[in-house]
């Protein structure tokens, strides 16, 4: 216990004394949302992969899809590092961190505004991400729990209560940059927390083959004889659309698009996709990994009644592990769930503060104000997620379980497509923003009353996709490219000079083109 409550001291003492550190930085606007825009391959490469992976993916998902897919949940991760992390540096960082620049906009919904010169599409996106990320927000207490009362016999509220308060401390004093090297700081025990933890695992099981060899003889309830070993799973479609909701959805999230407005130059564009997609494949890759041994738990995690309580088996497989994993393990959780937070309600504040709060007031507000305005929404957000996260667990409430649910599907299927398309496609419109925000948020929107009312469609193929908010979410992002498109071809094109111009900054000559160099 005493080597337990050590670990966790002195990992809470080293973020606060980082983001009192980081106060310099964060004294004016850009210093606090974006860094001054001059964040290190390291810092923004590990910023992106914290935020990304948080505890909700090392104890819920891992569990859940190691569970149903068995050791083929690999792919999971294999995709959020290819898909979710390389491909998104590639096709996004340069070029958001170009456009975000001429365009001077710090957030999302700002971006959307400033590219399509319109309002109306920065005030709804602001409404989007309020709604919806709140929730997310939530979400990322979920894991905590069992940890928790496992190796310190606390109550949930009590967890929440000491890691939403923390975190508020160093996002609130340093910003950007607290969270950055509290991320890469965050990061690090990731990578080897993981890397100990499954070889700890695996040595409990009796070694790699031994668990390999248990766990294709479990039944998998299909025709498919040893299917939890199989490389694709006893469902592949299933599969696909895992990894097409974990790892297409990054693209379109606000909290993860931002790290590229902040990135300092070309040569740390070229570090930080290395490093990101290295650590995505170790992180991610491990904890689904060690997810897919799940089933060899079985006794500890079914109910009588057959229910399987997803959030147990991760706990369930550590709790005969020595005193030192399980202190890992625990600033491992802390690290992944701190870290995505902070990230998360960073981007709530700003987006409120600066896309509704700020422009509705009728008169120049200065830099110093701002930054207020921002750190008592930053206190706002962590205290209403908090809240909701201790009310959904006292009193189990549905509405609010699947309100979380839906929330990474509605943000990214709004958003993925328009942004995408605003990057490269000159002939994208207002309008088929507008067309993305309302598929988007109508298919979740639809897939809530679905799972509050127990309902579905009697189409077979409907019925399919909204049986769970995983394929309903896949769906909502994939619809965006083709509404997105099919709206702007039929819709009044956007001024070609304002355009011309936003594009031409691509071509603006510095080494060679900005599309191959942001110029030091």
């Amino acid at each position: 216990m005493f080597l337990k409550i050590l670990l966790v001291v002195l990992f809470f003492a080293i973020m606060v004394g980082v983001g009192i550190y980081c106060r310099r930085h964060s004294t004016d606007v850009n210093g606090f949302v974006l860094g001054g825009r001059n964040v290190g391959p390291w810092l923004t490469a590990f910023a992106f992969g914290t935020s990304y992976f948080s505890a909700v993916i090392f104890v819920g998902y891992a569990g859940q899809f190691g569970w149903n897919f068995g050791l083929a949940s690999t792919w999971i991760g294999l995709g959020n590092a290819f898909i979710g992390s390389l491909l998104a540096w590639i096709l996004l960082g340069r070029r958001t961190r170009v456009m975000t620049q001429y365009l001077d906009s710090r957030t999302m919904p700002d971006f959307f505004d400033r590219r399509f010169t319109s309002k109306g599409l920065r005030i709804t996106a602001s409404m989007i991400v309020f709604i919806f990320l709140i929730p997310y927000t939530a979400s990322l207490y979920n894991g905590l729990s069992s940890l928790f009362n496992m190796a310190f016999k606390l109550p949930y509220w009590v967890a929440i209560v000491i890691m939403a308060g923390l975190t508020a401390l160093y996002v609130i004093f340093g910003g950007y940059m607290a969270t950055a090297i509290n991320d890469f700081i965050q990061g690090i025990v990731m990578l080897f927390g993981i890397v100990i933890v499954i070889a700890a695992v695996l040595n409990s099981n009796g070694g790699f083959m031994e668990a390999m060899n248990r766990l294709s003889v479990i039944d998998t309830g299909t025709a498919l004889n040893g299917g939890f070993t199989s490389f694709f799973g006893p469902d592949p479609l299933a599969l696909l659309f895992v990894v097409i909701l974990t790892s297409l959805g990054t693209w379109g999230l606000p909290q993860m698009v931002g790290k590229f407005y902040a990135i300092k130059s070309e040569d740390a564009i070229r570090k930080g996709t290395i490093i990101s997609t290295f650590f995505a494949i170790v992180v991610a890759g491990g904890c689904y990994f060690l997810g897919g041994f799940g089933r060899l738990y079985a006794d500890s995690v079914v109910a009588a009644s057959g229910k399987v309580n997803f959030d147990a088996i991760i706990p369930t497989m550590l709790s005969s592990l020595p005193n030192l994993v399980i202190a890992i393990v625990i600033v491992l959780v802390l690290s992944a769930s701190m870290s995505t937070l902070s990230s998360l309600v960073l981007t709530s504040s700003s987006t409120l503060s600066l896309d509704v709060v700020v422009p509705a007031m009728k008169r120049q507000v200065e830099e110093k104000k701002q930054v207020r305005i921002m750190r008592i929404f930053i206190l706002f957000f962590i205290v209403i997620s908090a809240v909701i996260a201790i009310v959904k667990d006292a009193f189990g409430f549905t509405f609010i379980a699947q309100m979380m649910g839906v929330s990474w599907g509605a943000l990214a299927g709004a958003f993925l497509a328009p942004f995408l398309f605003g990057l490269y496609w000159k002939r994208t419109t207002k309008a088929g923003v507008y067309a993305s925000f309302v598929t988007g948020v109508g298919i979740e929107l639809v897939q809530l009353y679905i799972s509050l009312s127990g309902n579905n469609f009697a189409s077979p193929v409907l019925s399919y996709i909204f049986a769970s908010s995983v394929r309903s979410g896949a769906i909502a992002m994939l619809a965006g490219f083709i509404v997105v498109p099919i709206v702007s071809l039929f819709t009044k094109a956007p001024d070609k000079e304002h355009v011309a111009k936003i594009f031409a900054n691509y071509d603006n000559t510095v080494t060679t083109t900005r599309k191959e160099n942001l110029g030091e």
